[in-house]
């Protein structure tokens, strides 16, 4: 359940997409090439880097309820990944083609000198980072994967209905029911934001991930990844569950992982239980490195 204080939250009259736009409008965008057209990435802060990366069928907008908070910590360079968003695809749909674009693009933005950097990904988006990171040790700093797949762990089971054709309230009833049936674990935790974000930016994904992610590309990549690797994980994750397990699957490959569970949180734990997910990464990122 989303608590009384648990980061920002829309008035009680919300207008979700001003909200969104306020939030956007404070960002430097900026665009980098990407296959025939240009990746774009939004900037908020000063300071130390940290890089965030969404989920599948995501955009920017998944670290919505987390960019006041940590930009007063952070540099946030928020990307629209490969093929999602407002980003274009990439030339090969593939993971090399995607970390190609990722490493090229934070080059532009950074320089050499300002690499490596710390990376943050949630779901896809931590998979995609990680190949990132192995791919490109130069960019890795650090490496926090969010509740993604990929570990060849039993797969949880996701409910989803249909959305087409419905009007009105029964549309609003339906999207409530599939948000709680993939990304969230408590009913008041599905505000009028998160109802807003499902559908665009589900239309607006082109790239097929799930190839990309299942059963073990993540398992498979990790034993390359030098910087240190850490998770945080909801503890009510539906398509990954049981953190004890995704643990145990994380430490066959990277033993020394800090691993952190969200309580009351669902796959969506940075938007669920924003104070909480903060604080864990805050904390994460506050470790001294450890050797590779």
């Amino acid at each position: 359940m989303v608590a009384e204080g648990e980061g920002p939250t829309l008035p009680a009259n919300g207008d979700p997409a001003g909200w969104l736009a306020k939030i956007e409008s404070r960002a430097a965008k900026v665009q980098t090439p990407c296959g025939d057209g240009t990746m774009v990435w939004r900037i908020w802060g000063r300071g130390e880097p940290l890089v965030l990366a969404h989920g599948a069928q995501g955009s920017w907008t998944h670290w919505v309820r987390n960019i006041e908070t940590l930009s007063r910590h952070r540099r946030l360079i928020v990307a629209d990944l490969p093929g999602h968003g407002d980003s274009a695809m990439p030339a090969t749909p593939d993971h090399e083609g995607i970390s190609a674009v990722l490493a090229a693009g934070l080059q532009a933005i950074l320089g050499t000198d300002g690499l490596p950097v710390d990376l943050c990904g949630f779901s896809f988006g931590g998979v995609a980072l990680a190949h990132l990171a192995a791919l490109y040790p130069e960019v890795a700093r650090r490496l926090v994967i969010v509740g993604c797949g990929g570990l060849d762990t039993p797969m949880g089971h996701p409910r989803l209905g249909r959305i087409s054709g419905l009007v009105g309230e029964a549309r609003r009833a339906a999207l409530k029911a599939n948000l709680l049936g993939l990304m969230l674990h408590h009913p008041d935790s599905v505000d009028a934001l998160a109802i807003h974000m499902l559908l665009p930016t589900a239309k607006a994904a082109r790239l097929q991930v799930s190839a990309l992610v299942v059963p073990d590309r993540l398992l498979r990549i990790l034993p390359k990844v030098r910087a240190p690797v850490d998770a945080i994980w909801g503890a009510f994750d539906l398509p990954h569950p049981d953190p004890a397990v995704q643990e145990a699957a994380l430490r066959t490959v990277q033993p020394a992982a800090e691993f952190r569970v969200i309580e009351g949180a669902g796959h969506w734990a940075m938007y669920e239980r924003p104070q909480a997910f903060e604080a864990a990464l805050l904390d994460i990122l506050a470790q001294p490195p450890r050797p590779a």
